[in-house]
């Protein structure tokens, strides 16, 4: 987040930003989805579960680039030609074609998870299962203030799912491989390291440098633990560098090259649900007031908190799992950036945090800009504002 706070993003710096990571993703997965629909040689269930990760794969990938990015190109096809020459979509029209293609994705994919063959169930949790479908379409639906919906996608997962909420501690950890809140995770590949994240964020006792370990967690959010939630102690670590204590994320722990794989990346997982649900009941799905407390207070309990006694009225209920997002999903996919956003809460959060961090905010900065060499290929894109 620092790149926002001195506005250090721009169209000319590919380091970061997302827009030439997840369209080749796209591309291939239009690619698999037609040459899937005129394959004659697989078997239909093989078909059928291909053909459902492809559409998760695109629907995954563009959830992230109009959350980012704002109207983006919708593309859907091969045609290279055609591609390069596309102008952005309105965000409605993406959104659509996200619902869509999860709702195909959530037809299609098997309910178990499957290895490589594609014809054995296994306990490894890395291919997408209708279940992950379920756990887009949810958020997809939050999002989009379809209460509804989101209701009653998360509420058919949290009820007929294979899953549970893990201990914050001992060997069933939220964050090991495999474990029982993961709807989805993925496996590291790096020869001799489980994830990105433990090398990014544990800290030595050196505390941070300008080379790998260059982050590290804000006073703000370690003030807004409650006292005794075990979420602080279980994924926040620190080390004191003379007089300067440094908190940084250790919801995963293992950051030494070589040691056994015991953690994978988590992408989906139980608990969102919960708050999922929540925020839908909160706004007047489902069981109300009542059903929101309940999963609200599931979360909490489960943190080792009491359950929540403020005001229950809808838009307190609603601040208190906001609240309970911001704790339960820091420093996961941007969770809580876009909870800012969605919420309309960005502008009024950053205009007091990003001073603290020696900047200025700029309204503009709730989007990424465009790569500057694809505004030049394609003269119908248009650079969002502000870069």
């Amino acid at each position: 987040q620092n790149e926002y706070y001195i506005n250090a993003l721009n169209s000319n710096i590919a380091d970061f930003e997302y827009w030439n990571d997840f369209y080749p993703i796209i591309y291939s997965a239009n690619a698999a989805i037609a040459g899937l629909n005129s394959a004659t040689t697989l078997t239909p269930a093989v078909r059928q579960q291909l053909t459902g990760e492809a559409d998760f794969t695109r629907a995954f990938s563009y959830f992230y680039l109009v959350n980012l990015y704002g109207d983006v190109p919708l593309i859907t096809a091969t045609n290279y030609k055609i591609n390069a020459s596309l102008p952005r979509t309105p965000q409605a029209d993406v959104w659509k074609q996200i619902i869509a293609d999860l709702k195909d994705a959530q037809s299609k994919l098997n309910e178990n998870y499957l290895d490589g063959t594609l014809l054995q169930t296994t306990t490894e949790k890395v291919r997408p299962t209708k279940w992950a479908a379920t756990a887009i379409l949810a958020r997809a639906y939050l999002y989009m203030g379809d209460y509804a919906d989101a209701y009653a996608q998360a509420n058919t997962l949290i009820s007929q799912g294979p899953f549970q909420l893990s201990p914050l501690s001992g060997s069933n950890e939220v964050f090991t491989k495999n474990s029982s809140e993961a709807i989805w995770q993925l496996q590291p590949i790096n020869t001799g390291q489980n994830t990105e994240e433990a090398q990014t964020f544990v800290l030595s006792s050196a505390g941070p440098n300008l080379y790998s370990n260059t982050v590290w967690l804000s006073n703000s959010l370690v003030n807004s633990f409650e006292p005794g939630d075990q979420r602080y102690v279980n994924w926040v670590g620190s080390v004191t560098v003379g007089s300067i204590t440094y908190n940084y994320p250790y919801k995963y722990k293992v950051n030494a090259y070589g040691s056994p794989v015991t953690e994978y990346e988590m992408v989906l997982r139980l608990a969102e649900q919960y708050l999922i649900r929540a925020e839908a009941q909160a706004n007047g799905a489902g069981n109300g007031i009542t059903g929101a407390l309940s999963d609200l207070n599931v979360i909490r309990n489960r943190a080792g908190l009491s359950n929540y006694g403020g005001t229950t009225d809808a838009a307190s209920l609603e601040t208190a799992i906001l609240q309970e997002r911001k704790i339960e999903f820091f420093t996961e996919w941007g969770n809580r950036w876009l909870d800012l956003k969605r919420t309309n809460q960005l502008n009024s959060v950053m205009a007091v945090v990003t001073p603290e961090k020696g900047g200025t905010w700029n309204p503009d900065w709730q989007l990424y800009p465009l790569p500057l060499a694809d505004l030049k290929a394609d003269p119908l894109l248009v650079q969002n504002p502000g870069y």
